[in-house]
């Protein structure tokens, strides 16, 4: 069945009544569209925002007085290995990301088995939505599908918003690109057409003697036919003493290189991103910025958007969370993590297979430990540790 199919099965047992628009909620959210996705810049910008934050690694944590505990628990294999039967981890939240970032409102729907556990978390990439209220209160999405409506509790979906300003619950529109991206697209349609136009012959035909229009006519049409089309003529054409073809030189105004790279990095700002990003040629600094803007946004939004639909105010209360977490020293060099590894262990900070992960390297059997340097000491027995008694 498909996704959407399972949608409408599990929103098809479901009837809600006396549900009205919200006018404190106002404007309807539509989707941006397709078109501006079909721009090869825009897509490199949104394609690599997504395929990172889908690296996102989430995780279930208890928060208490003694620490913050990993859970392991069922939620957690869920949300990092198969969010639903349709896609892997990593497939679903590259959606999500993706939708956020092109529509500034991304949805995912959470099914519920019968003992209330979370059984499936389902991406929403709907037309429009719309907010509706109930006699009690009670808030509902009301999204569009392929030309069909669905209602469903807005306590049940994952809403991602991007640009929220204006409205109460939906994200603001894209529009303020689409100027950027009608010259980039114009620009890049003249330039196909300029290298068109120079594999063509253009002039005038200028023929001795005095010949009727339907003549004159005839003879344009067949000089047309034969030695107009490159494929045929070569871009040559030739002619006899009764007629001379005058070429007239034709210059299409192109956009240099360094304009084009304007236009372009015009559309990555917009999106938080540059060239050294998308092309993935970044260095230690420029990822670090890049992870402090973009993505570590996206795990504080993810991890507390997730934590407050997901769980109860009681086993909130209880310190249960989802958090989005990233390895980010994958990406220093290796001197910055060797130098890092170097000060941290001593203190006791990193296990012995924290370090190794650091470098990209497997864990092994009782790698979990501690290791300290015996060359630090409390300042408060530092007469102790020295001379083996307490100062007097």
């Amino acid at each position: 069945m498909s996704l959407l199919g399972t949608i409408a099965n599990l929103f098809k047992k479901k009837q809600y009544t006396y549900m009205q628009p919200v006018d404190d909620y106002e404007p309807i959210f539509i989707q941006w569209g397709g078109i501006p996705y079909e721009n090869d810049v825009v897509r490199a910008a949104v394609d690599t925002i997504a395929r990172n934050a889908a690296k996102l690694n989430p995780k279930h944590v208890r928060v208490s007085d003694a620490g913050i505990f990993w859970m392991r628990s069922n939620l957690e294999r869920l949300l990092a290995l198969e969010p639903n039967p349709y896609m892997s981890a990593f497939d679903f939240y590259y959606r999500l990301v993706t939708m956020r970032e092109l529509d500034n409102n991304a949805f995912a729907l959470i099914v519920w088995g019968d003992s209330g556990e979370v059984q499936q978390l389902l991406p929403i990439n709907c037309s429009q939505a719309e907010i509706l209220e109930d006699r009690t209160g009670t808030l509902y999405v009301r999204v569009w599908l392929l030309g069909e409506k669905f209602e469903f509790p807005y306590s049940e979906v994952i809403h991602l918003r991007k640009h929220y300003y204006k409205s109460e619950v939906w994200g603001e529109s894209n529009d303020p690109i689409n100027t950027g991206l009608n010259i980039l697209t114009t620009v890049e349609q003249g330039l196909a057409e300029g290298v068109k136009t120079s594999t063509y012959l253009r002039g005038i035909i200028k023929y001795q003697g005095v010949l009727k229009d339907e003549d004159i006519k005839k003879n344009r049409d067949k000089f047309v036919a034969e030695y107009m089309d490159i494929q045929k003529s070569g871009g040559v054409a030739a002619l006899d003493a009764k007629a001379e073809y005058i070429p007239v030189e034709s210059k299409p105004q192109l956009v240099d290189a360094e304009q084009l790279k304007v236009l372009k990095d015009k559309v990555y700002h917009y999106f938080g991103v540059n060239d050294a990003i998308v092309t993935g040629n970044y260095n230690e600094d420029q990822w670090t910025a890049f992870y402090e803007s973009i993505l570590e946004p996206i795990a504080v939004q993810m991890s507390l958007e997730f934590t407050r639909k997901i769980f109860t105010p009681k086993e909130i209360g209880h310190g249960n969370r989802i958090i989005f977490e990233s390895n980010r020293l994958q990406y220093a060099s290796v001197r910055t993590k060797t130098q890092l590894i170097k000060e941290l262990m001593q203190f006791g900070i990193l296990t012995i297979n924290e370090a190794r992960e650091i470098l990209n390297l497997a864990p092994i059997p009782n790698g979990d430990r501690r290791l300290v340097s015996l060359n630090y000491v409390n300042a408060d027995k530092q007469d102790l540790y020295q001379v083996g008694k307490e100062e007097e």
